[in-house]
């Protein structure tokens, strides 16, 4: 048996009678909407100041007239008042400052990244052979510049003097001797040159005084291509200048060199590193070291640096638990010409992180016992907006060079060594891509210059990273390199133009170091280390080192603490929010619901206005329709009679052509003639006889 349903009552909303109701409502919110709140200005203003929670307000309306001007004067002070606090709050959270603050820490600590480099960046004996003719004419110069003088100056130099030497290495970039005399135009001097232009020949340098050696400056010149363009490289020194020289020339030759030979002919691990001991336990060589090549110092090896093997962790302070290392330098076999500091170069880093030993390095001297006690900051700073600082690189615009450095070398390696590999050759390059060193100012800095000598230039430094498509620069496929290049290292709108680009790291670790040094070893012991460190290195019973080469290093955790330096923002929005509305409290008596109701009677207000803007451009619009034009006007009464009484008048303003005018009157519409007075008079007719209807009948006689 079915049961039948009761039908739905219109009180559960699904009924015609609900749907109804709906209408309506949205029907009287339309209305509302299009009649507005029904307020004129005044109204509005008064209900507001009757209805709002504002203190001030209400005492304007309810008051007496000296009380309602006392009180209208202290509520638009005092609002006046709020607006200006309101300006300087947002003011002071728009600038975004920040306070920092220092928090000391004790806890197990990473060991940082310790890089260890020779000051020479080759072995002499290994590129020897490269260096020939630059190292001819170094020695050619010197010897020039040393026996020059007023007593043999105006002699020449022998005819033979330069007949061994590559004129062209020279031609291509030659040290002058620049003269200067009040009145006259200075003087330039190619220091090679087969006679001398000045009467007394080249200065001598190590026997002029003062103010004879102020006359004469010792110059690199350097030239663009075609040798219309010329620069000099002035230096005080004739040290400074033959470096100079000697350090362009050298860059054009182991340009060409590959990463294959650059590595053999540097300092290997083994003939640099005699011992090493961390943590009172002997060091891992292939785990706990990784090589890396230099630019500026050849190759270099990286302890802990964290590239392949997770960070080693030092949980003791002192000596005892660092990190202790005996190197070999061996000077002797330094670049002459390039090298003039003997010692061994290091730094410590992050890990990851490349090491720019030119900048931020230190020397550890020959014969001595070096010891580095290092305390650990950590700065942490806030990002944009309160910092124009990056937290990895990625919103830099400028390529880092550096990211992918370890890979770029095993490419060029590869590339090189093994021109006809095909797949196979791409497998090293492929494990070596997620060793990617972190982001620093320093690498932003050379790699925005690289690539500014790059577009400039046409060629890459070799003393930066390559980028893709690009060659290394040297004299022979780029003979005017060395002048670009210097022209865009002395540009200081270039150099400008890349400390804009690049950004600081927000987060960064710096390590301070405490160095004291100590000769090692004694006099009384260095006969029996030296024997025992040659035979481990050489198996010879003989001694092979000496305390020009040997260095003893001792790096270790001054403290066991750190400290980290963290910024905070001084405004937040929390603290704009309170100090907003304790102002307003303040001044006012209001709340965000005061805020609510202003916000409210600014709606209405707008409304109002809308409203009574579209009525009045509706009025506007009514008013034109309504109002009659010069053309369309209605003729008078008496205009009309005229017309139809006589057909031969014409209103002013008439059409001068008939035939127009016959037109426009077939065109338009006729209307109802004036009432012919003259049909108006009466006249008695003629009474017949009454047809069938009862109708009087004229008869068709008296018509005629």
């Amino acid at each position: 048996m079915a049961m039948d349903l009761p039908p739905l009552s219109e009180e559960d909303g699904s009924g015609p009678g609900s749907k109804m109701t709906l209408k309506k409502y949205f029907v009287k919110a339309l209305h509302r909407l299009q009649k507005g709140p029904g307020y004129t200005y005044r109204e509005l203003l008064v209900w507001y100041c009757d209805n709002t929670n504002t203190h001030g307000p209400k005492r304007i309306i309810r008051e007496g007239p000296k009380k309602k001007a006392v009180w209208f004067f202290l509520t638009l002070l005092f609002a006046s008042l709020v607006v200006w606090q309101w300006g300087i709050l947002v003011r002071s959270y728009l600038s975004y400052n920040v306070t920092a603050s220092l928090a000391i820490g004790f806890k197990s600590m990473t060991f940082p990244a310790v890089t260890i480099c020779s000051a020479s960046p080759f072995k002499y004996s290994k590129v020897k052979n490269r260096l020939k003719d630059v190292d001819s004419l170094t020695q050619a110069a010197l010897e020039r510049l040393l026996l020059s003088g007023p007593q043999n100056g105006t002699a020449a130099p022998p005819a033979n003097a330069t007949e061994n030497l590559n004129l062209d290495l020279w031609r291509k970039m030659p040290l002058v001797v620049i003269a200067e005399s009040e009145g006259a135009d200075p003087v330039v001097i190619d220091i090679l040159g087969n006679s001398s232009s000045v009467s007394g020949g080249l200065p001598n340098f190590s026997s002029a005084t003062t103010s004879d050696a102020s006359k004469f400056k010792l110059a690199v010149k350097l030239c663009s291509k075609n040798g219309t363009r010329c620069a000099y490289r002035n230096f005080t020194s004739a040290a400074q200048a033959v470096t100079e020289w000697y350090v362009l020339q050298s860059t054009s030759i182991f340009s060409r060199m590959s990463m294959k030979e650059k590595e053999e002919a540097g300092y290997q691990r083994n003939d640099m590193i005699l011992a090493c001991l961390y943590g009172a336990r002997p060091c891992n060589f292939s785990r706990n070291f990784s090589q890396l090549y230099h630019p500026d110092h050849g190759n270099c090896y990286i302890f802990n640096w964290g590239m392949e093997e997770k960070p080693l962790i030092s949980s003791n302070p002192g000596a005892e638990f660092g990190l202790k290392l005996i190197l070999d330098i061996n000077q002797t076999d330094y670049l002459p010409f390039l090298t003039s500091t003997a010692g061994a170069r290091l730094m410590l880093h992050e890990q990851k992180s490349f090491p720019f030993l030119k900048d931020e390095g230190i020397f550890a001297m020959a014969g001595t016992e070096t010891s580095i006690g290092v305390m650990v900051d950590e700065l942490k700073r806030l990002e944009y907006p309160y910092n124009d600082c990056t937290v990895n690189g990625s919103d830099i615009d400028v390529q880092n060079l550096y990211e992918n450095y370890l890979e770029v070398q095993a490419v060029q390696e590869e590339v090189k060594s093994c021109a006809n590999c095909t797949s196979n050759g791409t497998e090293g390059s492929s494990a070596k891509s997620q060793f990617r060193t972190m982001y620093s100012i320093q690498a932003c800095l050379r790699s925005c210059f690289q690539r500014q000598m790059v577009d400039i230039c046409q060629c890459a430094h070799a003393a930066f990273p390559r980028p893709t498509r690009a060659d290394y620069c040297n004299n022979d496929d780029y003979p005017d390199w060395a002048y670009c290049y210097s022209t865009l290292r002395g540009s200081l709108e270039h150099r400008q133009y890349c400390i804009e680009s690049c950004k600081e790291t927000c987060n960064n670790t710096q390590y301070k170091m405490t160095i004291s040094m100590a000769d090692w070893p004694s006099e009384a012991s260095e006969d029996w280390i030296f024997r025992i460190l040659s035979y481990e290195r050489d198996k010879s019973e003989t001694i092979t080192l000496n305390r020009s080469g040997i260095i003893k290093l001792n790096i270790y955790f001054q403290e066991y603490n750190y400290r980290t330096i963290s910024e905070a923002a001084s405004t937040t929005i929390v603290w704009l929010l309170s100090s907003l509305g304790g102002q307003f409290g303040f001044w006012m008596g209001g709340s965000v619901l005061c805020l609510i109701e202003f916000g409210e009677i600014i709606i209405d207000f707008l409304w109002i206005t809308i409203l009574k803007l579209i009525g009045w451009c509706k009025g506007v619009k009514q008013r034109r329709a309504e109002a009659p034009g010069p053309e369309t006007a209605l003729p008078t009464v008496g205009r009309r009679v005229e017309g139809h009484t006589n057909r031969a008048f014409q209103e002013e303003g008439a059409a001068e052509n008939p035939e127009e005018e016959e037109e426009e009157e077939e065109a338009c519409e006729p209307g109802t003639p004036p009432p012919n007075y003259d049909s108006l008079r009466v006249s008695p007719p003629d009474v017949g006889d009454l047809d069938s209807d009862g109708e009087a009948s004229i008869s068709e006689q008296q018509r005629a």
